[in-house]
């Protein structure tokens, strides 16, 4: 079986020459200046020509990579001032949602954020980025904070699904998320949410109804995942690459169907090479997005976002 991300192979290949070049220059000091540019220029043709090929599957486990940024890393690279909020004040904290106020620039914001985890620790805290019921009610509660102070709201997806647990159906998954979607779509202040990884069925959409919703040209927006939907369908996980061109879930499909509004590009090499570029890129785009949904009155606002869902799925039938 191969390896998850052999098809970046010959960057690696390249990016190790690189840096060797650069150590025999240091431990030495010939000068190889001229041959490191060289393969410099050859690395980003190289990235340019595979990441514009990428199948499905390719884009589904680039938004798994161990190294792509996550909510923290937005968190520290794209906004100032931060203060983090815990609680649903009903049961727990969920470690697998931040939520926390602070600027984008000038502007205040309430970021909610999915977390997987970069350790075995967090991860284990984090539960993999599957948050429980609690984490979805503290979502909403922080969400409701926002609006109250008319501070929009930022949500980074970036989880495989909801717990699917005994103890989260106990405890309200389902019920949990379903109000989220009902209640972000009424929420009077300007939300957008971005896919910054994967995108897992009503996981993602606990916090993923918005007035404009991005996502990276290396995530997903699914039901279902590749492989639980080849289970489902041919009771083979290995067709898991037949079953993400099938489910149609990377940008330009979405676009498309008019559920996502835009593809953010990463920088050369996917988000997970340059996380810092990647956040500043993003916090551009947000600022971009803030100001056209502030020029808004609530009313249009909310009634865009109602057509916006409205339309999704829509069948036309010819005569």
């Amino acid at each position: 079986m191969s390896a998850p991300f052999d098809f970046l192979d010959p960057l690696v290949k390249l990016e190790d020459k690189i840096a060797e070049l650069e150590q025999l220059s240091q431990a030495t000091g010939v000068t190889v200046l001229s041959e490191a540019e060289s393969l410099r220029e050859k690395l980003a043709v190289e990235s340019r020509k595979l990441f514009s090929t990428l199948t499905p599957w390719q884009r589904v486990q680039l938004s798994r990579h161990p190294l792509r940024p996550q909510s923290s890393d937005y968190i520290d690279h794209m906004l100032e001032d931060y203060v983090p909020l815990a609680g649903d004040r009903r049961f727990a904290d969920d470690e697998a949602i931040l939520t926390g106020i602070g600027r984008l620039g000038d502007q205040p914001v309430m970021l909610v954020g999915q977390q997987k985890g970069k350790d075995v620790h967090e991860r284990r805290r984090c539960n993999f980025g599957m948050p429980h019921p609690e984490g979805y009610r503290k979502a909403m509660a922080k969400m409701r904070l926002a609006e109250k102070f008319k501070i929009p709201v930022i949500c980074l997806i970036n989880t495989p699904g909801a717990v699917p647990g005994v103890e989260a159906e106990e405890r309200g998954q389902s019920i949990a998320i379903a109000e989220n979607i009902r209640d972000m779509a009424l929420l009077r202040t300007p939300v957008i949410c971005v896919v910054i990884g994967e995108g897992g069925s009503g996981g993602a959409l606990g916090i993923g109804v918005g007035d404009r919703i991005l996502m990276f040209e290396n995530s997903y927006f699914s039901v279902i995942s590749p492989e639980g939907c080849a289970a489902i369908l041919w009771k083979d996980g290995a067709k898991k690459d037949l079953a993400a061109e099938r489910l149609k879930l990377t940008g330009p499909e979405l676009k498309k169907f008019g559920i996502v509004d835009e593809i953010i590009e990463e920088p050369a090499g996917g988000a997970h090479r340059q996380p810092v570029a990647t956040a500043h890129g993003l916090k551009e785009v947000l600022l971009r997005h803030l100001r056209e949904l502030q020029s808004l009155t609530v009313d249009e606002l909310l009634e865009r976002r109602y057509q916006k869902y409205r339309v999704i799925g829509e069948v036309r039938e010819s005569a």
